[in-house]
């Protein structure tokens, strides 16, 4: 079974439709692609962490690179001008 087939059926199993798993999974190899060019990464590597997306993204898991900075924490390290 080849890569292509291995990740439609991973999606179908999360869920996606047959065509829209079939998309999905192209996409992901795609993606993984990309990382390795842009980022230097082993294409074990850069797979994984997109499975590790999807599958946390099902979950409705937000991972921490995607969350939102904490309100207040971008003035945590900058001295308070208010002070006198």
């Amino acid at each position: 079974m080849d890569e292509l087939a291995q990740l439609t059926g991973l999606c179908r199993g999360l869920g996606a439709p047959a065509g829209q798993a079939e998309s999905m999974a192209r996409q992901l190899i795609k993606r993984a692609d990309q990382l390795v060019v842009e980022r230097g990464q082993a294409r074990e590597e850069a797979m994984a962490y997109l499975l590790r997306l999807v599958v946390q993204g099902r979950q409705g898991e937000v991972p921490p690179e995607f969350r939102p900075p904490t309100p207040g924490a971008e003035n945590q390290n900058r001295p308070d001008s208010s002070a006198k």
